[in-house]
């Protein structure tokens, strides 16, 4: 595993520091004396381990900073104190003095409190200055086990999303996953203005292929269904199994012009060819759809999107099936009927 560490301190400083941190591959440092390129690092690469030096101008300010970051909370702060008047009080006034130090820096942040006895100010044995290396790396592998099992919980929190988000039957994404997506498009649509359109389809009469030849074979059909629609969407379209034999579409960056164009291809694409189940069996099906392209008065929720292209749906079934009906075609019917599949 590659330890990433964030040195926030001077390279006085860090040539201070164990040889290990200088020659070991497995530890990528880096050095920073300034709050706000730290900051900014840590926002956008965030380190396992950061090491700051108390001396340094604002290092209590990043300590007291980092504490208040919850979504950073694997980070491991160890704070070095090198300041010479701590060193000389802590001489001075023995260990009750380095108890109340110590508690102090762990109340600003700091996940460790090292006092660094490197400076060449002060005159240390030889013995004192191994014993802090090797505190030093203690402390280090106390924040690589840490980070360790943050990034196993984070593997193992990522199977479980995609688990729970995944439709079993047909591998595509589930409703739930549906309903958190959605949102998330919406938003980033409206605040990069950018265009996003929905697709709602059917599977025509799937009763009668329940009926005639059973559930083991429509639900395999489905996940023929599911296959072909997969293999026929770009790159930026996103397939949801809605519920039974419904499903849903996600059009990102597409208009509701480009959304029709796309859904009249899956009705193609799905009516051209039988679906083959087994050598001796095959079933020709057809599919109805609806599109709606997201309009600015759409809630946040995606609700009246999906409405709109479900209403668009219906109308494609009440007028004949196998076919696309648009919400900006679709004219006012003030009462739709409910249709069998």
């Amino acid at each position: 595993m590659s330890i990433s560490i964030l040195v926030f301190g001077n390279n006085n400083f860090r040539n201070t520091l164990p040889h290990q941190l200088h020659h070991v591959i497995a530890f990528n440092v880096e050095v920073m004396e300034n709050l706000n390129q730290a900051v900014s690092y840590i926002q956008m690469t965030p380190p396992d381990i950061i090491l700051v030096q108390a001396s340094l101008d604002s290092s209590m300010e990043l300590c007291n900073w980092l504490k208040e970051q919850t979504k950073l909370s694997w980070i491991y702060c160890i704070l070095f104190e090198d300041r010479l008047q701590q060193l000389i009080d802590r001489k001075k006034y023995g260990w009750q003095k380095e108890l109340e130090m110590t508690a102090t820096a762990l109340n600003q942040g700091a996940d460790a409190y090292i006092w660094h006895l490197m400076d060449e100010r002060t005159d240390h044995s030889l013995a004192e200055l191994t014993a802090n290396h090797g505190l030093i790396l203690a402390q280090l592998n106390v924040g690589l086990r840490k980070a360790q099992k943050y990034r196993d919980l984070i593997r193992t929190n990522d199977l479980l999303s995609a688990i729970a988000l995944a439709d079993s039957l047909t591998q595509l994404n589930n409703r739930r996953a549906l309903e958190w997506d959605l949102p998330r498009q919406i938003k980033k649509a409206k605040t990069q203005k950018t265009s996003l359109s929905l697709i709602i389809l059917d599977v025509d009469h799937f009763k009668k292929v329940n009926d005639t030849y059973g559930h083991l074979v429509g639900d395999r059909l489905l996940q023929l269904l599911s296959q072909r629609l997969r293999h026929n969407l770009r790159s930026q379209d996103t397939a949801f199994r809605y519920g039974g034999e419904e499903f849903v579409i996600l059009l990102a960056n597409t208009t509701g012009e480009e959304a029709l164009i796309v859904a009249r291809r899956l009705n193609r694409v799905v009516s051209a060819e039988p679906f083959s189940l087994s050598n001796k069996q095959t079933i020709n099906i057809t599919i109805s759809l609806g599109t709606a392209c997201l309009e600015a008065d759409d809630d946040e929720q995606g609700e009246s999107l999906i409405h709109r292209a479900d209403q668009c749906l219906l109308q494609a079934k009440t007028t004949g099936r196998n076919r696309v009906i648009d919400s900006k075609y679709l004219s006012h019917v003030p009462h739709l009927k409910a249709v069998s599949s």
